[in-house]
């Protein structure tokens, strides 16, 4: 017999508590609205039994919890209630305003599409005391490396091994796409199970709140629980720093201005604050970041058009990929916005006809597709909630593209030479700055950086 589930009667959200079973490396995450059934949602990490000291036991645990407070944000979006238990072990203050952080911002579009105002109504309890520092555990050399099946993460795999840093590929979940593309690579991989309770789906049915959520929060914690498990030292990303800003949106009286980034969890101000916590409280030898936070969009389609190796393999279309799983017809659906940002971001350094081939059309050619364009650019419209690049580089890709032969007569580069950018400053439309490689703002670490930072500016 179903539950009957209505938000607007939940009072409480409960973080049970959680589980992980070393010999089969099977995690169990425990939840629940008020008195209702229990929400268990579990991840499987390939490789076990594991066996772990003392010391990578305590850490195992610890990873395990933020894990479990990370990911259930899932849940407690179906009714967002005031209340917030965790009734397995207690947290402290620091990991409280950690968690409230990627609540409500890692929320903030899906509040903004609910018309829900979610600052200063979210508060996790916290009575635990700030334990001391967490200690290393002689990690080896090793990179656990996300790959969602799109560029980035193929040119953060490319750059790792053009340095000679030993990888796993790894991702969550039974994409079939990302698989090939994780195949394609050639270097070990590392599937990881995510099984989400069944009964969500059932109270989103029912209207429960739904929208999205921080994903990338969600898989930042799975890889940090892996690599404990396998004893590596690295956790790596490929989100860059145009991922640091939102889409700026008017009020519905057309006043205030306020951000809201749909990729809030893959920005800077996350990294920062997670990586930081776990070198605090998981392990302190386990590094956590994104290799390609010192680069725009544009940069690192710049680095990806080096090579065509991956060209019949990637997509960074959103389209081919659901919860209840991808629908891959085409690689590429060439009408949504990633596409849309891609194409654009490719062009400038790529040969039209291989850019073509690999979309299968020409999408800056399509008066069709205007409105898409109009978006990426912040001309009469705000940036997409996706994951695509500022519109300073959009902007600058057009110009760059307005200025050559075999892009300029397209009809969506045309439209932009006549009617845009003549608003614009000049300053506006050079990619030559936009390529530079920043040295602030990131968490590589130092052994690294500085054979990177040539690798990247070369």
């Amino acid at each position: 017999m179903s539950v009957v589930f209505d938000r607007h009667a939940v009072r409480s959200f409960r973080f049970i508590d959680c589980d992980l079973d070393a010999a089969t490396g099977v995690a169990r995450l425990r939840y629940a609205f008020d008195d209702g059934p229990e929400l268990i949602e579990t991840v499987t990490v390939p490789g076990a039994p594991f066996a772990l000291d003392a010391a990578r036991a305590e850490a195992a645990t610890q990873a395990l919890r933020l894990l479990h407070l990370i990911a259930g944000v899932s849940y407690y979006k179906a009714a967002v209630p005031t209340d917030i238990r965790i009734e397995g072990y207690a947290i402290d203050a620091a990991t409280a305003a950690l968690l409230e952080d990627v609540y409500v911002h890692g929320l903030g579009e899906f509040a903004y599409r609910n018309g829900l105002d979610l600052h200063g109504k979210i508060r996790f309890p916290h009575d635990a005391t700030a334990t001391a520092g967490a200690p290393a555990l002689g990690l080896r050399t090793h990179a656990l490396v996300a790959i969602g099946g799109g560029k980035d993460s193929l040119v953060s795999i490319e750059a790792l091994r053009a340095l000679g840093i030993e990888q796993t590929v790894s991702w969550i979940g039974g994409s079939q796409l990302i698989r090939v593309c994780a195949e394609r690579t050639g270097l070990p991989t590392l599937n990881i199970g995510r099984q989400i309770a069944p009964e969500l789906f059932e109270y989103n049915r029912q209207g429960a709140w739904n929208g999205h959520i921080p994903v990338t929060a969600i898989n930042s914690a799975i890889l940090v629980l892996a690599a404990v498990l396998h004893g590596v030292d690295q956790v790596v990303f490929s989100n860059e720093r145009s991922a640091s800003y939102g889409s700026l949106i008017k009020d519905a009286s057309g006043g205030e201005t306020r951000e809201v980034n749909h990729q809030w969890s893959k920005g800077w101000a996350f990294e920062r604050a997670f990586g930081d916590h776990v070198q605090a409280r998981v392990a302190a030898d386990l590094h956590y970041y994104s290799l390609l936070r010192p680069l725009s969009e544009l940069a690192v389609a710049r680095q990806f058009a080096k090579t065509d190796r991956y060209d019949a393999h990637f997509s960074s279309c959103n389209r081919n990929f659901h919860l209840l799983g991808e629908r891959p017809v085409n690689r590429w659906c060439g009408i949504c916005p990633k596409c849309h940002f891609v194409f654009l971001a490719l062009a400038p350094f790529m040969p039209k006809p291989r850019l073509v081939s690999i979309f299968g059309r020409n999408l800056l050619d399509d008066p069709s597709q205007v409105p898409g364009y109009d978006a990426l650019l912040e001309y009469q419209d705000h940036k997409p909630f996706e994951c695509v690049g500022e519109g300073r580089e959009s902007r600058a890709a057009m110009a760059a593209l307005a200025k050559r032969p075999e892009w300029r007569e397209d009809a969506i580069v045309a439209r932009f030479a006549r009617e845009i950018a003549p608003q614009l400053e000049a300053g506006e439309l050079d990619v030559t700055g936009l390529l530079a490689v920043e040295n602030d703002a990131h968490r590589i670490p130092d052994l690294l950086w500085d054979r990177l930072r040539a690798h990247l500016a070369a």
